[in-house]
């Protein structure tokens, strides 16, 4: 009886801290520093040209400005959930931004390419312990439906939008003051965040101290460094290459006997309670699938915009607004509009659809198609769709887990959106290369024109493949996730349950056995 009584204080004051009218400046805070990781994966891609030319770098070089931070930010990411954890969600917040700022610093002022390649690294740090304490900081701040829904339709938005932000902004700095402003942007950015959290976000209780599994530590972080590194492999050295192979093959013995040593750990790093739930598992798949498919968009369509009609960097990052204006709307209808008649398993996969239908629509993109016509329309329609994936599904991704698991849940679903985009940037260069070379081989005319077709060509079977993932994706996550609408999508105006009914309800959910793999219930 007293630990109903407990459950339900508990989630009284959870209540009550959703409502505080700090929730919108905590809301802020966070998606500034979320908007900060997810530009830096594209920003720096616009301004590597002006920073190969200034710092005298080769090409095979210029690839690791932007592997050693994915390799630094993936591997690391469980642990730094796991520290959020442990040093309490703050505190891995503020440092993580001090790292990430640190390093953002050093980049810009670096004289030579180890200094950048240094630079890069610490940039992934301090984003692998700041991305998910923002995380987890939103999943204990908006627990109420009503909040919920909002928060994570602003949060979800930005995570989608800011590839494309990234690629504005990088194009603007680089066109108009140097490459290396688009690392400095970074600082005033970190000390904004750095304010912000300090004034409003509290202090909160650090977890037991339990020891920490270092075996569990190790093996993950070397199986997703193993994936990163492979992936990246894959694009340059391609698939069949003996790195690629032997990078992958280490990666799925080691994750293998991860997955198998946190069923006997003592004190798991990620905990086997938090993937066994059936809408976290489609939700998790979902952000995976949605990366590669954003991805894809990208990196094809800034070389189509760039290379084949020769626009600027900034205008190739003005032509991707629509992308932006599109999940802003469609964030707003998944969260707080379509909660009301239906669930996820439909609001999700209708997204997936959408983004395949109109990644389709790109493949019709021509040597001479105007902007208005044949860019715009399918720019804005998908980012509508990415709108209806990334709030809800980040947000049953964190929902339901152990007050112990907030902070290694919003690592897994960092970890989950980095793995896609790797995955997705890796098999589509492959299989648009090889389809470029194929081309080649059988068309005969004047080169220039048949390169240009060629390249045309390359980016229709990425668009096309890209296309065929979200489709059977959807599919797939239609099936995995449960039907009905869970409390965490309900609609702003649904009916709230008591507060002693919703305690009950939160306690049961969130009551897994934390035994043997065998004993535990997949809800």
């Amino acid at each position: 009886m007293s630990d109903v009584g407990g459950n339900v204080a508990a989630t009284g004051s959870a209540l009550e801290g959703a409502r505080d009218p700090r929730r919108r400046w905590i809301l802020a805070v966070v998606s500034l520093a979320q908007l900060m990781i997810v530009v830096d994966l594209t920003i720096v891609n616009i301004a590597l040209p002006a920073a190969q030319r200034d710092l005298g770098f080769s090409n095979a070089s210029r690839q690791w400005v932007i592997t050693a931070y994915a390799l630094a930010f993936g591997s690391l990411l469980l642990i730094g959930g796991r520290v959020a954890d442990r040093l309490g969600r703050r505190t891995a917040l503020l440092i993580g931004v001090v790292v990430f700022g640190l390093g953002s610093g050093l980049g810009g002022a670096a004289p030579d390419f180890a200094v950048l390649l240094i630079a890069r690294v610490l940039q992934g740090v301090g984003g692998a312990l700041l991305a998910p304490a923002a995380l987890a900081t939103m999943t204990v701040t908006f627990v109420d439906p009503k909040e919920r829904a909002t928060g994570f339709s602003v949060f979800g938005a930005i995570g989608a939008i800011g590839g494309a932000v990234g690629l504005l902004l990088g194009g603007v700095l680089t066109e108009h003051v140097d490459w290396r402003s688009t690392l400095f942007v970074n600082l005033g950015i970190a000390a904004v965040t750095l304010v912000g959290a300090l004034a409003v976000i509290d202090r909160d209780v650090a977890r037991e101290r339990k020891r920490l599994d270092v075996l569990g530590t190790a093996l993950v972080s070397l199986g997703v460094f193993a994936l990163v590194f492979g992936f990246s492999r894959a694009q340059t050295n391609g698939w069949a290459a003996a790195v690629t192979l032997v990078s992958l093959g280490a990666s799925v013995i080691l994750l293998s006997v991860f997955v198998w040593w946190q069923n006997r750990a003592r004190n798991p790093l990620l905990p086997l309670r938090v993937l066994l739930d059936r809408d976290r598992g489609a939700s998790l798949s979902a952000l995976m699938l949605a990366n590669v498919g954003m991805f894809a968009v990208f990196l094809f369509l800034t070389y189509y915009l760039q290379l084949t009609l020769h626009y600027s960097p900034v205008r190739t990052g003005l032509a991707f607004m629509p992308l932006i204006g599109g999940t802003i709307a469609g964030a707003g209808i998944g969260l707080q509009f379509l909660p009301r008649f239906t669930g996820p398993r439909f609001i999700v996969p209708g997204g997936m659809l959408i983004a395949a239908a109109c990644l389709a629509w790109l493949t019709r993109l021509g040597v001479h198609t105007g902007y208005w016509a044949g860019i715009f329309p399918p720019l804005l329609v998908l980012g509508l769709g990415m709108g209806l994936i990334f709030p809800p599904a980040i947000s049953l991704s964190t929902a339901r887990l152990h007050d112990d698991d907030n902070g290694v849940g919003g690592a897994l679903v960092n970890t989950t959106q980095q793995v896609g985009g790797s995955v997705g940037i890796a098999l589509l260069s492959t299989l648009a290369a090889s389809a470029a070379t194929a081309y080649l081989k059988s068309h005969h005319g004047a080169r220039a024109v048949v390169l240009a077709h060629a390249t045309l060509h390359s980016y229709v079977v990425a668009y096309w493949i890209a296309a065929g993932i979200f489709a059977v994706g959807a599919v797939v996550i239609g099936a995995l996730y449960r039907p009905g609408i869970p409390d965490e999508l309900r609609a702003a105006d649904a009916t709230e349950p008591a507060p002693s009914e919703r305690g009950a309800h939160v306690d049961e959910r969130r009551s897994v056995p934390t035994g043997d793999l065998a004993s535990m219930e997949v809800r």
